[in-house]
C-alpha cells in the first residue's frame, strides 16, 4: 500500500526553471490531509510533472524516460547543481521508508541511492531476506524497492499514468503478455520457460557439436577411402618393380662400357689440338688489332661529322631567327595596311553615328505606340469573348424560362378539363390547386422572359461596338512585330557605327607606324645571306678530313684480310676436331641409366611403403566406422530430448500456459473495466480481451487485442479503430481495472494512484465522467488517495484538495514577504 509522505528535491531543472528554487520540500500529509482526490496545479512549466515523476521510489522519471516510462533515462539531464538530491519518505505495508538519491556531477558523474526503513531505533538500511542490503549502489537499491513494491513495469502500468505514455492497445503481443504474466503472478512459470529455452539452446549447441564431430569422422573416412583408392594392388606393384630394377642395372653396365671407348678416342685427338691452338691465337690477335685500328678511324670520322652538324645548326638557327623577324614585320605591316585601307569606313561611320541614334529613338517611339494598340486589341478580343459567353448563357436561361411558361400554360389549361371544377370537391382537388398556382406564377415567368430578352439586346449592341473597335485596330500585332524588327535592325546598325567610329584614333596611329615597318623590311632584305666566308672555309676543311679517313680505312682492311687468309689455309690443313658431344652423350647415357636404376629402386620401396600404408588405413577405417555408429546413436538421443524440451519451453512461454492463464483472467479484467465504464460513462461501451487474433487467411494465431462493443450502433471493433478521446477513457478504465485486479487477486496493491494530464483528449462532458471514474476506482479498490495533474480548472475544482505550486514560487514568496513588511 505505497503512499508518499513527503518529498524534497534539490537541484532539479524543472523546479528551478518553473519555481525559481534550487530546493523544494513538500509535506503531502499536511497538504493533502484526508483528501482522496488531490490535484497538483500551476501554470505551464511550473514543474508539476517533475514533482509527480519523483513521488515514487523508483529511480527514474517515467514521463521523461519514453517507452512507457521504462526506456533509457539519466537523471543528469534533469539536474543542474554539482550535487543534487531526491529524498522521498513513503509508507507501504505498515512500514515507513526513506529513499535518498544523490547525484554528483562535479567532474566524474556518480550516483548513490539509499533505502532506509524506520524502526524503533530510528532509520536503518533496508535488508531483504536473501541478505541484500541497500549499501548506496543503484542496483541493490533497485532490488530492494522491487522486492517491496514489485516491478517497475507493473507499477507504472497499473498505478501511475505518466504523461505521454503508450496506451495498452499500442503494446505488442510479447510486451502485453509479459506484463500480464507479471500482474497474474506467473513469474515462476515464465522462469521455467526461460530455463527450458536455455536448455533447448544448450541441447542444440550439443547436437551441433555431435553432428560436427560426426561430419568430421565421415570426412576422415572419406579421406582414407581416397587415400586407399589410388594405391591399387600393392603386391602386384612390388613384383613389377623388382623386375624393372634388374633390367635397369644391366642397361647401366652397357652404358659405362661405351663411355670408356669414347674417352680413349679423345686422348688421340688431343695431340692434334696442341698444334691447332697457336694458329687460332694468332688469328684472334690479328682480328683484335684490325678492330682497334678501324675503331680509331671511326672515332675520328665521328668527330668531323659532329663538327659538320654543329655548323649546320648554327646556320639554320641564324636563318630561323631572320625568318621570324621578317614574318613578324610582314604581319605587322599587313595589319596596319588593313586598318589604313578601312579608314574611309571609319570616317563614314563617325559622320553617320548621330543620324543612326536619331533613327533608333524614332523607331523606339513607334514601337511603344504600336504596343499600346496591340494591347488594346487584345483587351477588345477578351471583352468580345466574354460578351459572347454571356449572350450564350442568357439564351440558355431564356430557353429554360420559355419552357417554364409553356408548362404553366399547360397546367392552367387543366382548370376547365378537371371534372371536379364547380363541385364541392374543388377545394380538395390537387389538380385544381396546381392550376391556380400556375395562374399566379404566369406574370412572373413572362417578366423573366422579357428581362432576359432585354439583357440579350444590350449585350448584342455592346458586342457590335466591340467588333467595330477591333476592326479599326486589325493588324496591330503585325504592325508591332514589323516595328520591333525595324527597331532591332536600327539598334544593331547604330552599335556597328559606334564601334567603327571609336577606331579613329587607331587609324591615325597606323598611318605613322606603316612607314617605320617598311624601313625595317628594307634593312632585313639587305642583311639576309645564306652563309658567311668563315662558315664556307670550315665546311671545306671538314670535307677534306673525312676523305683522308676513308682512304686509311680501305688500306687497313686490305692488310688484315691478307694475314687472315694465310692462317686460315694452315688451319684447314689440320685433321677435324674431336666431337666433344660424343663424350657428353655417353656420359648422359650413363647418368640416365643410373637414374633409371635409382627410380626402379625408389618405385620398389614406394610399392613396399604403399602396401604397409594400405594395411594401416584399413585398420583406421574400421575404427572410424565404429565411432560413426556411436555418434549417430548419440545424435538420435539428443534430438529426442530436444523435441521434449522444445515443447516444454513453448508450453511455459507467453503463448502457452501464460496465454491460458491470461484467458482465464481476461473475463475478470474485462468485468472490472466494464464496471468502471458502466458507473462513469453509462451502458454504451463494454470491452472484452482476446489473446488470439485472425491472420489474413482467417486462421487463429497468438496475439492480443481489446474489442469494444458499442451498444448504440450494435458494432464491435478493435480499440485501435476508435477516436482519440474514446481510446483515452477506455484505456484509463483498463489501466485502473488492472490496478483493481492486482488489489483483489494477487495481494499486491498500492494505496495511492498517480495520473499526469491523462484527460487532455477528452471533451468537457467526458472530463467530468473521467473524475467520476477516478472516485469509483478509489471506492472499489479501497484506495486512500489519487494525485493527478490537469490543466482543466473544472476538474481541479472537483478535487478534494489542491496543491497550488504558485504558492511555492520564489516570486510569490518575495511578494508575500514584501506585503508582510508593509503591514
Amino acid at each position: 500500500m505505497m503512499k508518499p509522505i513527503s518529498l524534497t528535491l534539490k537541484g532539479f531543472r524543472g523546479i528551478r526553471d518553473g519555481l525559481g528554487r534550487d530546493v523544494l520540500a513538500l509535506d503531502f500529509e499536511k497538504l493533502a490531509g484526508e483528501a482522496q482526490l488531490v490535484a497538483i496545479v500551476g501554470k505551464n512549466g511550473r514543474g508539476k510533472t517533475t514533482i509527480m515523476d519523483n513521488m515514487t521510489p523508483y529511480p527514474l522519471m517515467p514521463s521523461r524516460a519514453g517507452v512507457d516510462g521504462l526506456g533509457s533515462f539519466s537523471y543528469y539531464d534533469h539536474v543542474c547543481l554539482p550535487e543534487s538530491l531526491k529524498e522521498l519518505i513513503w509508507e507501504h505495508g505498515g512500514k515507513r521508508y526513506r529513499s535518498q538519491m544523490v547525484f554528483r556531477a562535479n567532474g566524474k558523474k556518480k550516483t548513490e541511492a539509499f533505502l532506509h526503513v524506520q524502526g524503533e531505533e530510528g532509520w536503518s538500511a533496508a535488508k531483504l531476506p536473501d541478505g541484500t542490503v541497500s549499501d548506496g549502489k543503484v542496483d541493490t537499491y533497485v532490488r530492494c524497492v522491487e522486492a517491496i513494491l514489485g516491478s517497475a513495469e507493473t507499477f507504472f502500468t497499473s498505478a501511475f499514468s505518466a504523461q505521454g505514455r503508450r496506451q495498452l492497445s499500442a503494446y505488442k503481443n510479447a510486451e502485453i503478455k509479459t506484463l500480464l504474466a507479471d500482474l497474474l503472478g506467473l513469474e515462476e512459470i515464465r522462469a521455467l520457460g526461460t530455463k527450458a529455452s536455455e536448455t533447448v539452446k544448450l541441447l542444440k549447441a550439443g547436437l551441433h557439436t555431435v553432428r560436427q564431430a560426426r561430419n568430421g569422422l565421415q570426412e576422415e573416412a572419406d579421406q582414407i577411402a581416397r587415400e586407399i583408392g589410388p594405391l591399387g594392388d600393392t603386391q602386384q606393384r612390388i613384383t613389377a618393380a623388382q623386375t624393372q630394377k634388374t633390367w635397369c642395372r644391366n642397361a647401366a653396365d652397357a652404358a659405362k662400357e661405351a663411355l670408356a671407348k669414347v674417352l680413349a678416342n679423345k686422348d688421340v685427338a688431343m695431340q692434334t689440338e696442341a698444334r691447332r691452338l697457336p694458329l687460332q691465337d694468332e688469328r684472334r690477335s690479328i682480328i683484335d688489332g684490325g678492330k682497334a685500328a678501324l675503331a680509331s678511324l671511326d672515332q675520328q670520322d665521328r668527330r668531323e661529322a659532329d663538327r659538320l652538324e654543329s655548323l649546320d645548326r648554327r646556320i639554320a638557327q641564324r636563318a630561323s631567327e631572320q625568318m621570324k623577324k621578317h614574318k613578324a614585320l610582314t604581319q605587322q605591316r599587313d595589319r596596319l595596311g588593313e586598318i589604313y585601307r578601312n579608314g574611309w569606313r571609319i570616317e563614314w561611320a563617325a559622320r553617320r553615328q548621330s543620324l543612326a541614334e536619331t533613327l533608333v529613338s524614332a523607331r523606339e517611339t513607334c514601337v511603344q505606340v504600336m504596343r499600346r494598340d496591340a494591347e488594346k486589341l487584345n483587351q477588345l478580343t477578351a471583352n468580345e469573348k466574354l460578351a459572347t459567353e454571356q449572350i450564350a448563357g442568357i439564351e440558355r436561361e431564356a430557353g429554360q424560362a420559355a419552357l417554364k411558361v409553356q408548362e404553366l400554360v399547360r397546367r392552367l389549361g387543366l382548370t376547365g378539363e378537371v371534372p371536379c371544377a364547380g363541385t364541392d370537391l374543388q377545394g380538395r382537388c390537387k389538380l385544381l390547386g396546381d392550376a391556380r398556382d400556375a395562374k399566379s406564377l404566369m406574370p412572373s415567368a413572362d417578366l423573366q422572359v422579357a428581362r432576359l430578352e432585354e439583357q440579350r439586346h444590350k449585350l448584342v449592341a455592346y458586342l457590335a461596338e466591340l467588333q467595330v473597335q477591333a476592326t479599326d485596330l486589325s493588324g496591330a500585332q503585325e504592325k508591332l512585330e514589323m516595328a520591333e524588327r525595324k527597331f532591332r535592325r536600327s539598334t544593331a546598325g547604330a552599335s556597328a557605327l559606334a564601334l567603327l567610329a571609336a577606331r579613329r584614333g587607331e587609324l591615325h596611329q597606323a598611318s605613322e607606324m606603316l612607314a617605320t615597318v617598311d624601313g625595317q623590311l628594307k634593312e632585313w632584305a639587305e642583311a639576309n645571306k645564306s652563309e658567311t666566308d668563315e662558315e664556307n672555309a670550315e665546311r671545306a676543311a671538314i670535307s677534306n678530313a673525312r676523305q683522308h679517313i676513308a682512304v686509311q680505312r680501305t688500306e687497313q682492311a686490305q692488310r688484315h684480310r691478307q694475314s687472315l687468309d694465310r692462317i686460315d689455309m694452315a688451319l684447314a690443313a689440320l685433321p677435324a676436331r674431336f666431337d666433344e658431344s660424343q663424350v657428353t652423350q655417353s656420359q648422359q647415357m650413363v647418368a640416365q641409366a643410373q637414374r633409371a636404376v635409382a627410380e626402379a629402386e625408389s618405385a620398389f620401396m614406394t610399392a613396399v611403403r604403399d602396401h604397409q600404408h594400405a594395411e594401416e588405413a584399413c585398420r583406421r577405417r574400421d575404427a572410424i566406422t565404429q565411432k560413426c555408429h556411436q555418434a549417430d546413436a548419440r545424435s538420435a538421443h539428443i534430438e529426442q530430448a530436444l523435441g521434449i524440451w522444445t515443447l516444454f519451453a513453448k508450453c511455459m512461454s507467453n503463448d502457452g500456459v501464460i496465454a491460458l492463464s491470461i484467458d482465464d483472467a481476461g473475463p475478470t479484467l474485462s468485468g472490472l473495466a466494464n464496471d468502471l465504464l458502466l458507473a462513469c460513462y453509462g451502458l454504451r461501451f463494454t470491452v472484452s480481451i482476446k489473446t488470439q487474433v485472425e491472420n489474413g487467411k482467417g486462421e487463429a494465431r497468438e496475439g492480443f487485442d481489446i474489442i469494444v462493443h458499442d451498444a448504440d450502433s450494435g458494432a464491435s471493433k478493435s480499440v485501435t479503430l476508435m477516436s482519440g478521446g474514446e481510446r483515452v477513457w477506455i484505456n484509463e478504465c483498463l489501466i485502473r481495472a488492472i490496478a483493481l485486479y492486482l488489489a483483489q487477486n494477487s495481494g499486491r496493491r498500492y494505496e495511492t494512484l498517480f495520473s499526469d494530464e491523462a484527460d487532455g483528449a477528452l471533451d468537457a462532458g467526458r472530463k467530468r465522467m473521467f473524475m467520476a471514474m477516478k472516485r469509483e476506482v478509489l471506492r472499489i479498490g479501497r484506495y486512500s488517495r489519487e494525485y493527478f495533474v490537469s490543466q482543466t480548472p473544472e476538474l481541479t475544482a472537483m478535487a478534494d484538495a489542491v496543491i497550488d505550486l504558485e504558492e511555492f514560487s520564489a516570486e510569490e514568496s518575495h511578494s508575500l514577504r514584501n506585503a508582510q513588511a508593509l503591514a
